[in-house]
């Protein structure tokens, strides 16, 4: 495990609406992708209201890609972390952190004040 994948990156992947997404993921290994079941909650409420992608979709794209369950050391980190604001970001990034992964996100700024954490936009 290298990359937890945020729920834009899964998003655009499914769309498939980025070449450069594209490139990086071929660029990976079978394992280094992995994403939070936070993740997996924030594009499944997404999907239940009309969203794309549909459900179906989501689980289909997710054959390959671990959903990894927010745990006590998650937690642990979440508790750590400084509060701005509770939101799904500050859990995704609490999950990143206490696995040691990079997070892959488009919203690189959501978690610039996220101590230790590091962050890629793999779409541009």
């Amino acid at each position: 495990m290298k990359y937890l994948l945020d729920s834009n990156i899964i998003i655009a992947a499914i769309l498939g609406s980025s070449d450069p997404l594209r490139v990086r993921l071929a660029q990976c290994d079978e394992g280094d992708l992995v994403t939070s079941a936070i993740v997996y909650a924030e594009v499944a409420h997404g999907s239940s209201h009309g969203k794309p992608p549909p459900l179906n979709v989501l689980d289909a794209a997710l054959q390959d890609i671990a959903v990894l369950p927010f745990d006590a050391a998650a937690a642990l980190a979440y508790a750590a972390l400084p509060f701005v604001r509770a939101s799904y970001d500050r859990l995704i990034a609490a999950h990143a952190l206490s696995l040691d992964l990079t997070l892959v996100s488009h919203n690189v700024r959501h978690f610039s004040d996220m101590p230790g954490l590091r962050v890629e936009n793999w779409l541009l």
